[in-house]
């Protein structure tokens, strides 16, 4: 199955190891999505790329959508398989309290129509685990503040849908680890888990020998963990997300495999963070359900190549990858396979997939057009990517067929997200669809397409990763191409100025 997405013919041009040779004569321009305008036409371009997924002429509507039927979950009755996925917030206060936008985002989350909210946002357990110094964290004096974000999002819901019985809603909880920036947007003061022969030098990270938490100091955020889960059940989150992707610290442990003590080497002690995470929310809560994000492959890091375009940054072996085949550029889902049982031993049900991480190979994580201000062109055509992540995701629901998946990367996807979604929740490969930032730009999506309304063009995420650029550079989050609101804001003639000199 991976040789299929590996191998593919584009302007004979060779692509190998997932990623493609760029003639220096030229540079492979990929169709734009828009360029496509029926299912007919996305379907021939799957077949060029050799990517077997289905897609239906029109997604059905009503009674008969296969995208607005509910599923029995761990959680009770979730009304349908649209699921918001957690994202992270740029936009609280440096005391990790929510702001007027953050509470406007979370009531967007309501209108959406989607029954499951994924974590909502990434919420820091404690404050040197903030990815930026503006992201919401869980502790006493910010308790209140998120049973109110969680109590806009519902009253939200309810008062465009009026049942929220059907409605779940988490709460993610993160340490962001070597990518943690609590105090400065502009500087990194990471928590690492081992040296990393590539990672380390491209961010400036040095440490005694190269680790700078101990097995002490796990214990220790093991115990904010379970604390911050205690909080949350007692505010009313119905789960949280332990968050194990995208290179932040849950992620980074699993691919300690040189790491000393307990908590590296073996999958055992590889995976000992977690699992005492989760044996602890289980012996000191009522009940709390428990899920988590997980990256269940990685690549090499990328770098920018000829004309832009991404290369990997390792040499033919890399052996950093959780979930990859020790090339750098394949996957091997074995050790995903275990962690997976794992899950399921600890009583956890919820799964959210994903892959990679923003900050080292942002085209594997989040397929898109256009790249961040500190990203690379996109070495594959994007659909190879979303085709990834759907197919890895649909192995492992295949695998455990007792779990439910929450599946990511469908973004991009665009006019078509629905009419790829429905025939991979029909074919059983996932159990819901995960928006992120589609839903920033269109929150309306799910009620749209499963109430048969034509999709609101102007709407759609075109996936042009401002709402990555912006934060990276100081602003805060938000849709600043599609939504009024964020085209309002000063913020936007910044951006603007800022793409400019980038181009």
């Amino acid at each position: 199955m991976w040789r299929d997405l590996q191998l593919h013919s584009l302007r004979a041009t060779a692509i190998a190891a997932n990623f493609i040779s760029i003639d220096r004569k030229f540079i492979v321009k990929f169709p734009k999505l828009t360029s496509l305008k029926t299912s007919q036409q996305l379907r021939d371009r799957f077949a060029e790329l050799a990517i077997d997924l289905k897609v239906a002429d029109a997604p059905d509507a009503g009674s008969n959508s296969p995208l607005g039927s509910s599923i029995e979950t761990c959680l009770g009755t979730v009304g349908n398989r649209f699921s918001i996925l957690p994202m992270e917030g740029w936009d609280g206060t440096t005391d990790g309290l929510p702001t007027d936008l953050t509470r406007r985002r979370w009531e967007m989350f309501g209108i959406s129509g989607a029954k499951l909210i994924w974590g909502g946002e990434a919420v820091a357990v404690s404050p040197e685990g903030r990815a930026n110094p503006n992201q919401l964290m869980i502790n006493p004096n910010t308790l209140s503040s998120l049973e109110s974000l969680r109590n806009t999002l519902i009253d939200a819901h309810k008062s465009r849908y009026d049942n929220t019985d059907d409605l779940k809603v988490g709460l993610q909880l993160t340490h962001s680890g070597r990518f943690a920036r609590p105090n400065r947007k502009d500087t990194l003061e990471p928590t690492i888990a081992y040296a990393h022969p590539i990672l380390d030098e491209r961010f400036s990270i040095s440490a005694p020998a190269g680790v700078t938490i101990t097995d002490e100091g796990l214990d220790r955020l093991v115990d904010k963990f379970v604390a911050a889960a205690k909080m949350a059940e007692s505010v009313g989150f119905e789960f949280v997300d332990i968050k194990q992707c995208h290179g932040y610290f849950g992620h980074e442990l699993l691919s300690g495999y040189d790491r000393p003590g307990k908590y590296g080497g073996s999958f055992e002690n590889r995976t000992r963070f977690i699992r005492n995470i989760i044996e602890g929310i289980n012996a000191e809560t009522n009940g709390l359900k428990v899920g988590s994000r997980i990256s269940i492959f990685d690549f090499s890091p990328f770098t920018k190549g000829d004309e832009d375009v991404g290369k990997k940054q390792s040499s033919d072996q890399y052996s950093h990858a959780f979930g990859g085949d020790g090339t750098g550029s394949g996957i091997n889902l074995e050790e995903p396979k275990q962690l997976m049982e794992l899950m399921e031993s600890l009583g956890v049900e919820l799964i959210c997939a994903t892959a990679g991480s923003p900050y080292y190979n942002p085209h594997i994580q989040r397929p898109a057009t256009a790249p961040p201000s500190d990203g690379y062109q996109p070495p594959e055509d994007p659909l190879v990517g979303v085709a990834r992540q759907i197919r890895a995701t649909a192995e492992l629901k295949a695998a455990f067929p007792n779990l439910v998946f929450v599946g990511s990367g469908y973004s991009y996807l665009q006019d078509f997200l629905p009419h790829v979604g429905q025939e991979v929740v029909v074919a059983d490969q996932v159990d819901f669809v995960g928006l992120g930032r589609m839903v920033l730009s269109y929150p309306d999506l799910p009620a749209d397409v499963i109430a048969g309304e034509k999709m609101q063009r102007k709407k759609i995420c075109r996936t042009f990763s401002d709402c990555t650029t912006a934060p990276r550079n100081g602003m805060v989050s938000g849709c600043y191409p599609l939504d009024p609101f964020y085209k309002a804001r000063p913020e936007r003639k910044q951006l603007v100025e800022l793409k400019k000199a980038m181009s």
